[in-house]
C-alpha cells in the first residue's frame, strides 16, 4: 500500500497542474501519472473490444447465423462444376432406373 504522504503530494501535484491526474507511486519513489482522459479513453476501447467480442461469440452460436452459413456452404459448393455434373449423372442415373422398372413392369403384364 502507498505511503499517506506520497499520496497526499499525488493530489498537490494534481491540484497544482489544474487537471485530474491519477497515479501510483512507483518502487523507485517515481510518481506514475495518467491523465483521466487517457483512462476513460482507454476505458472505451475496452468496451469496444469487449462488444465487438461478444457480437462475434453471439454470431458463433445463433442458430439462424448457422443456417445462413450452411446455406451459403452448400450454394458454393453447388456451383462448382464438378459438383453439377456428378449431381447430373446421379439424376440420369435415378431416371435410367425408374425408366428400367416402368418397362420392365409392363413387359411382365
Amino acid at each position: 500500500m502507498a505511503d499517506p504522504d506520497s499520496q497526499a503530494q499525488l493530489r498537490a501535484a494534481s491540484a497544482a497542474n489544474g487537471r485530474a491526474l491519477t497515479g501510483s507511486v512507483v518502487a523507485n519513489g517515481r510518481v506514475s501519472k495518467r491523465d483521466s482522459d487517457e483512462i476513460v479513453a482507454e476505458i472505451e476501447r475496452t468496451r469496444q473490444s469487449l462488444a465487438r467480442t461478444i457480437d462475434t461469440l453471439a454470431d458463433r452460436v445463433s442458430p439462424a447465423s448457422n443456417v445462413k452459413r450452411l446455406r451459403e456452404r452448400a450454394s458454393e459448393e453447388a456451383a462448382k462444376p464438378e459438383v453439377q455434373l456428378a449431381a447430373a449423372a446421379v439424376a440420369f442415373a435415378v431416371a435410367g432406373l425408374i425408366i428400367y422398372r416402368v418397362f420392365g413392369r409392363r413387359r411382365r403384364s
